[in-house]
């Protein structure tokens, strides 16, 4: 079941009274990000794709002033977007709350996921429209650039089920249909992380296929606060039995106590 938390709306324009039907609603979770959201922003400025809306949710941020850039950005930026809409959880949600509000308020039938201090390549948002409205399938992802701290090529590869039964390779940042995601429940909150293997999972168990484009397209920011350095890496055990008792057809392998990092 999907909640409801209790928000405030901080900022909101509309530019078109009727939504286009190919419009894309942008979902930007943001949480202590402002060093790292006008970079964010202006990738999602910069998309070819003309028919858009900016949905950012802030989870109650508390360490820089979060809310009141994405706000100003909106005000100077926000005539590109059929409409811009900004809102704050009045208590900390967590991360898979924030994109489950952005979900909830979007006007587009389909949703493109990405955390503030993420960013895009121009083409993405088209190409990944482009992928659902030939392919049908429910959701469409790309190759990852991952930048900052570390420079490399992610892991992504076609959507093939059987493989999710070993690990995750499918980055939050994607095209999702509404529809989809009401139907596995949306995001579910997970202590330590994985929320995006957990969300992918259900769509398997649902029987939804999500599109592949083979191009680098999304930019997965690596720092010190990153997911990647964080929660995960400490809370492994934990989360490897949280996943296999609600996925039971997975399988996972816990971590050598040598591997550990």
């Amino acid at each position: 079941m999907i909640t409801a938390p209790a928000i405030d709306v901080v900022f909101q324009q509309t530019h078109r009274s009727s939504p286009p039907s190919e419009l894309v609603t942008v979902a930007v979770s943001l949480y202590n990000y402002a060093h790292f959201l006008p970079d964010c922003l202006n990738s999602i400025l910069a998309q070819r794709h003309p028919h858009l809306e900016l949905v950012v949710v802030d989870d109650v941020s508390t360490k820089d002033d979060s809310v009141g850039v994405a706000r100003d950005w909106m005000q100077a930026h926000g005539q590109r977007f059929a409409r811009v809409l900004l809102l704050r959880h009045r208590r900390n949600q967590g991360l898979a709350q924030a994109r489950n509000t952005a979900f909830a308020h979007a006007l587009g039938s389909h949703v493109f996921v990405i955390d503030a201090d993420n960013e895009v390549y121009p083409r993405a948002i088209g190409r990944l429209h482009q992928a659902i409205a030939t392919s049908g399938a429910a959701a469409a992802y790309t190759q990852i650039e991952l930048f900052g701290g570390k420079h490399t090529v992610g892991a992504a590869d076609v959507w093939q089920p059987n493989w999710l039964r070993h690990g995750n390779y499918i980055d939050a940042m994607a095209l999702v249909s509404r529809s989809a995601w009401q139907d596995v429940g949306g995001y579910t909150h997970i202590d330590g992380g994985w929320e995006d293997y957990d969300f992918w999972c259900k769509f398997v168990e649902q029987g939804y296929v999500a599109a592949f484009v083979p191009e680098i397209l999304c930019r997965y920011r690596i720092h010190g606060t990153s997911m990647l350095r964080t929660e995960t890496a400490r809370s492994y055990d934990a989360l490897f039995i949280e996943m296999t008792m609600r996925h039971p057809w997975m399988k996972l392998a816990p971590i050598a106590p040598e591997d550990r990092a």
